[in-house]
């Protein structure tokens, strides 16, 4: 089996056209996080049709794609550019290779972000940030704090989680998901 072949598999929905891709730079064009990318994402399929599995499942290109599809919606080949993405990710984190990588401490991040949805319905962006900060950069949390004062004084921040109303019903959803074999 081809390192395409496993990524094709390890993609959940529909076919993910990996082998569709026409090198046009679209994609990458597209991207909002494009410029945090180590490779744009034409360039990591053209290393996945290259057998570069070591230097693809290190790369930070996965971990800074922010899920907006925007470079799906613009391809020309229809490839599932954002769902490929999230199957790198499964694939570094399960062989360990996300901490060789320059986004290291994003698993982490994304782990966070999990838990305030899992335990309140939504995000919180206060608790996300400080405990992210101070796990990984104490001194940046710092430089934010004037951000993260403006943002709570406009209203656009909680000092507390708010929690959704009915969470037990997203707590079946979650733990059906989990019964089906989903990633929580």
């Amino acid at each position: 089996m081809t390192f395409m072949d496993e990524v094709t598999a390890h993609t959940p929905g529909a076919h993910p056209r990996l082998e569709m891709c026409i090198q046009c730079g679209t994609c990458g064009g597209s991207c909002p996080s494009g410029a945090d990318m180590d490779h744009t994402p034409r360039q990591l399929f053209a290393m996945i049709k290259a057998e570069m599995r070591d230097e693809v499942l290190r790369s930070n290109t996965p971990w800074y794609c922010v899920s907006c599809y925007f470079c799906m919606v613009r391809c020309p080949q229809e490839v599932h550019i954002t769902d490929l993405m999230y199957t790198l990710k499964r694939m570094a984190i399960k062989e360990g290779m996300y901490r060789e990588s320059t986004a290291a401490d994003i698993p982490d991040f994304s782990e966070t972000f999990i838990d305030y949805v899992q335990s309140h319905g939504r995000s919180f962006e206060l608790g996300l940030a400080t405990r992210y900060h101070l796990r990984h950069h104490p001194l940046g949390m710092v430089k934010k704090a004037g951000l993260g004062l403006e943002l709570i004084r406009r209203g656009r921040m909680d000092l507390t989680p708010k929690r959704i109303k009915d969470i037990d019903q997203l707590h079946a959803i979650l733990a059906k998901a989990r019964e089906l074999g989903g990633e929580p």
